[in-house]
């Protein structure tokens, strides 16, 4: 069965850097575009960043344009996203998704 399985979160300083990871396996991971998205305490879900299945475009929220990158690497079955410039708005649970599935999220946490 599909399984997405997130890691890399943890606690930031505002400014700060963190790298997540999403590991895929139970389908054809080169065939799907993938997304990240975020959920913070008491909000809804919000979209992230998405890439095409070969990576060879993506795109990204207003709120975290110029500041994430979203990678991947299908020879691994994992995607990445690289959070650089962090600010305490962005902390959420962050989940990544084939858009059906998601995985039980990796927390973030931007506090000084």
């Amino acid at each position: 069965q599909v399984q997405l399985v997130e890691s890399g979160g943890g606690l930031a300083q505002p400014g700060g850097s963190l790298r997540l990871s999403c590991s895929a396996s139970g389908f054809t991971f080169s065939s799907f575009a993938m997304t990240w998205a975020r959920q913070a305490p008491g909000k809804g879900l919000e979209w992230v960043s998405g890439i095409y299945n070969d990576g060879s475009a993506t795109v990204y929220a207003d709120s975290v344009k110029g500041r994430f990158t979203m990678s991947r690497d299908n020879a691994q079955n994992t995607v990445y996203l690289q959070m650089n410039s962090l600010k305490p708005e962005d902390s959420a649970l962050y989940y990544c998704s084939d858009n059906t599935h998601r995985g039980h999220g990796t927390q973030v946490t931007v506090s000084s």
